[in-house]
C-alpha cells in the first residue's frame, strides 16, 4: 500500500561523522529520543536553550532503501500524554544538538553522550552534493544503517 505524504513532512539527509564540532554554533539543545519497541515511533524531548521543554511523538516511514529519505509526522504532547507513552517499551538516545549557522548554511550537529559528532544536512525538496569545507569530516555514513537513531539508541 503506497504511504499517504498528507500530514508528513519528507526529510532528505545526510549524515557525516566529524571530527570536531566547527565554529558557528548558535544555540545547543538537549534531546531525548525514545524509540518504541517493534513499531515506527519515536518520542521525542528537547530542552531548548532558554529551558524551555518540547515534547513530540513521531512517527516515521521510510520512502527508499535506506535511512537517506524519510516521511515524518509528529504530534506534540502535553504532560499527561507523555507519561502515558512515555511508559511503553523502548530504547533512548541521548544527545546535545548544535546547530551550526555559517555561511548562509545550517546544519545540525548531533553530540552522543560518547562524544560522538553526527553531522545532518536536511536537502529537503532540492537534493544535492554539496558539503561545507568547513565540516571536519571523518566518513559519509548516510547510508549507514548502524548511524541511525533507532540503531544508536540503547
Amino acid at each position: 500500500m503506497p504511504v499517504s505524504l498528507k500530514y508528513a513532512v519528507v526529510e532528505r539527509e545526510r549524515r557525516f561523522l566529524l571530527a570536531s564540532l566547527p565554529e558557528g554554533v548558535v544555540c545547543t539543545k538537549e534531546i531525548i529520543d525514545r524509540y518504541i519497541t517493534g513499531t515506527r515511533l519515536r518520542l521525542r524531548e528537547v530542552r531548548e536553550g532558554d529551558g524551555t521543554l518540547v515534547r513530540k511523538f513521531g512517527h516515521k516511514v521510510r520512502l527508499s532503501e535506506g535511512p537517506a529519505e524519510i516521511a515524518c509526522t509528529n504530534f506534540y504532547l502535553n504532560a499527561q500524554e507523555w507519561t502515558v507513552l512515555s511508559a511503553l517499551p523502548g530504547r533512548v538516545l541521548r544527545k546535545k544538538r548544535h546547530i551550526v549557522h555559517r555561511d548562509g548554511l545550517i546544519v545540525a550537529i548531533d553530540e552522543h553522550e560518547d562524544g560522538t559528532l553526527i553531522a545532518e544536512i536536511d536537502d529537503r525538496d532540492q537534493p544535492s552534493q554539496f558539503v561545507p569545507g568547513w565540516l571536519d569530516i571523518v566518513e559519509d555514513v548516510s547510508d549507514h544503517e548502524s548511524w541511525t537513531g533507532i540503531s544508536l539508541a540503547q
